[in-house]
Order: structure tokens, then sequence, then C-alpha cells
């Protein structure tokens, strides 16, 4: 989990008392999501909920895509790293990797498919989220491939994962079938690699 201190909004570097009205706001919007939808969210309603005057709501997030993709990104950067026996093998690890991402926001289907429309937004704040939410994400399916990894092979499996959780928040899969959908593509690229 990362220190308050260490918290940042995509725009700039937060005091604490600064990282706890984010905090508050991200919370909000989480709630704003389940009890109303992506359609029904905005930043005002969001900003009542956390308490805050929507002016300072603004100041930290440009949209409600922005807001989105902040709570995708703290979810992320919070989630335990996958425990990787090296002993195992690399699809095992991989399957492991893969079923964590997929899991990430699956028990939460309204805040699921809010993130999906949140980050295909054109946003330049978004853009930021993306690109950090993108290199984590191959970060962790690198290291689950381990020393002289295929770059070819990563990134069909960086596709695989981006096009899984982009089916699945569009109503097309369900959450539950991703770990099993996306082992089936990792047998395809991996087989079964020691």
């Amino acid at each position: 989990m990362l220190a308050v201190t260490d918290r940042e909004a995509p725009r700039r570097h937060l005091s604490e008392r600064q990282a706890a009205t984010v905090d508050k706001l991200t919370s909000a919007a989480v709630h704003e999501v389940r009890d109303h939808g992506y359609p029904g969210l905005t930043v005002r309603g969001v900003a009542r909920r956390a308490g805050v005057a929507p002016a300072t709501a603004y100041t930290f997030f440009t949209s409600k895509e922005h807001l989105v993709t902040e709570v995708f990104w703290r979810r992320l950067a919070a989630l335990p790293e996958t425990r990787l026996d090296r002993r195992r093998t690399v699809l095992h690890r991989v399957e492991a990797t893969l079923a964590d991402l997929a899991l990430l926001v699956a028990d939460e289907p309204e805040l699921a498919a809010a993130c999906t429309f949140a980050m295909l937004a054109p946003d330049p704040e978004v853009r930021v989220l993306r690109d950090r939410i993108g290199a984590e994400m191959r970060r962790r399916v690198e290291d689950a491939v381990g020393d002289g990894a295929d770059p070819a092979v990563v990134d069909a499996l960086d596709l695989a994962m981006t096009g899984a959780l982009v089916r699945a928040g569009t109503g097309h899969l369900s959450y539950a079938e991703l770990p099993d959908r996306l082992a089936d593509l990792a047998r395809l690229l991996l087989g079964d690699r020691r």
C-alpha cells in the first residue's frame, strides 16, 4: 500500500492534507458509481459525497474519467505482488499473475465497467494514468515470465490482458471467465515452459 506522502495525482505532488482530500474523493467516487452507475457519476456528486467543494475536486481531477481512472490506478498500485515461485513453470507464474490482474475489480461490476469506459477517454490526464497502468501490468507480466522473456510473447500477453479487460468491462465476457480464458491464451503462447 502506498504511504499517504508517496501518493500523487497525475498533475502534481500532494501535501498530506491534499492526499487526504484525494483519498476522500476516490473513495466517494467508488460509492457514487455503486449507487448511480458510470452514466450518473459526476465530479460534483463525488465532491458532495466527499464533503468537499466542487472547485476543490476539480483542482485534482479534470473529469469523471480522470477520477475513475485514478481509482483503478490506486487499486492496481495497492495490489500485492503475485507470489512467484520460481520453482514453478513460467506458465504457472503467468497464469497466476494474469488472474490477479484480471480480478482486480471483478467483484464490483459497476466499477469495472466505469473503469473500462473512463480509461478509453482521450483526456490527457487519463492518458498519463493509462500509461502508468499499462506499464505496471506489463512489468508484472515480465516478472512472471522471468529473465530472457521473449518480447513478442510479453507483447502478446499484454495485448491479451488488455483485450480481456475491455471485453469484460463492456459486458462481452464475465470477469469470472477471465482467469480461465487468459490461462488458455497463456498456454497457447508459452506451451509448458520451464
